[in-house]
């Protein structure tokens, strides 16, 4: 048996009133993932367990299957793992995000306008994190670049009780009032103010905003935590895989679960990412004889970020398209059964432009099972809604692989 997890970042979202009260997965072009749930099954999973914020680290654990509540030490760790830090037991890591603030005077008054600095590119990331070391790196503090907008901070012996915020469930709110709490965060407050001045005037900035891009003119820090034990996947559910996303939490999760990490060009975690190189490698991966490849596409959620329904939906149908039709199809046309999820990791309406805990749709199809044809059965909230509820990403992964529940 061969096992294929797709994951549509944030595909899930809530009625929408400029499309007449649909949701994006009700209204975008899903016709191949509506017709393998029409033949197979759909349902809803709670991804999210009560008391934990509905971030990318604590959903994507629950759809392979680990608990949050027990296995989520914080987001930046699995981050560092997949650029190959090596941390010790005492280290913490923090998610370092370059960010695009915007307006006048004290930095507390200045506005979250983008979390992600309109995309940057790692080459010009990796100059201004180059940067921040040369005014900040210390015994104890060093930074590492990352991809894209997203990077790492390393503190020896650090602390990891702070308050600290996501720059996505800030954007459009002012800096100051989302500024590091908590015992000994001063001096996280501090570096996110100082690189602003370091970093507002840096010769890419200068460049990208002669192009009309958004500049990356400050550090947003968050997402502590310190080094994490998965068990591994094969003890878990005995079997062989790979990871392939462009998000580095996502390899750091695979990476500790014992899962090879497929790197792909042009994989950006954007609504342009190379969907068929994507695909062309979980075939590959395939053949060379692994058991499950877990595929996430990160395009839904960045446009959910950005208030892009259009990109959002567009997404949808690139990744129907693009990724699951040719690797289903090549599955149907080999030899030996297999099993296909589709399951994004969380909601991210449009509306509020960041993440939720409601229960999001998935969707089973099975190719030892011919049930009766089902129309009605689609990759949406509402067939989710008729169809099996499992009250945890565990659960559903535990029934996936091993038919239990």
């Amino acid at each position: 048996m061969r096992y294929l997890i797709v994951v549509p970042d944030g595909a899930a979202d809530r009625e929408t009133e400029s499309l007449g009260g649909m949701t994006p997965l009700e209204a975008a072009d899903m016709a191949y993932t509506d017709s393998l749930a029409a033949e197979g099954e759909s349902g809803l999973v709670k991804t999210i367990p009560d008391g934990i914020a509905p971030g990318s680290d604590a959903a994507n654990l629950s759809v392979m299957g680990y608990d949050p509540a027990v296995y989520l030490t914080g987001r930046s760790p699995l981050e560092a793992v997949s650029i190959g830090i090596d941390m010790s037991d005492t280290d913490v890591a923090f998610r370092t995000n370059l960010v695009t603030l915007e307006g006048m005077g004290e930095y507390e008054n200045l506005t979250i306008k983008d979390h992600s600095a309109g995309d940057i590119t790692t080459e010009e990331a990796d100059e201004l994190i180059r940067a921040v070391n040369s005014e900040f790196e210390s015994e104890k503090v060093k930074f590492y670049t990352g991809f894209s907008y997203r990077h790492c901070l390393i503190v020896k012996d650090g602390g990891v009780e702070f308050d600290l915020t996501p720059p996505h469930d800030a954007l459009g709110e002012r800096a100051g009032a989302h500024l590091p709490r908590g015992g000994g965060s001063g001096f996280i407050a501090d570096m996110m103010k100082r690189s602003y001045e370091l970093l507002k005037s840096h010769p890419v900035n200068a460049a990208r905003e002669e192009k009309g891009l958004n500049p990356a003119n400050s550090l947003w820090i968050w997402g502590q935590g310190r080094k994490p034990a998965l068990p591994p996947y094969y003890e878990k559910y005995k079997v062989t895989g790979s990871v392939i996303s462009a998000v580095d939490l996502i390899k750091g999760i695979g990476i500790c679960a014992g899962l090879a990490p497929i790197a792909v060009p042009g994989a950006t975690g954007t609504v342009s990412t190379n969907y068929e190189g994507k695909a062309n490698a979980a075939i590959g991966e395939f053949r060379r004889g692994k058991h499950f490849v877990f595929m996430h596409m990160e395009g839904p959620d960045e446009c959910s970020h950005q208030g892009d329904l259009a990109g959002k939906m567009e997404s949808l149908k690139r990744i129907d398209q693009k990724v699951v039709k040719p690797v289903v199809d090549y599955l149907k046309g080999e030899d030996g059964d297999f099993k296909v999820l589709i399951v994004p990791d969380h909601r991210t309406p449009i509306c509020i432009r960041t993440h939720s805990s409601e229960p999001v749709p998935f969707v089973i199809y099975d190719s030892t099972k011919k049930p009766m044809r089902d129309e009605t059965r689609a990759f949406t909230e509402k067939s989710g809604e008729k169809g099996k509820f499992f009250e945890s990403g565990t659960a559903l992964a535990d029934y996936f692989f091993l038919g239990k529940g």
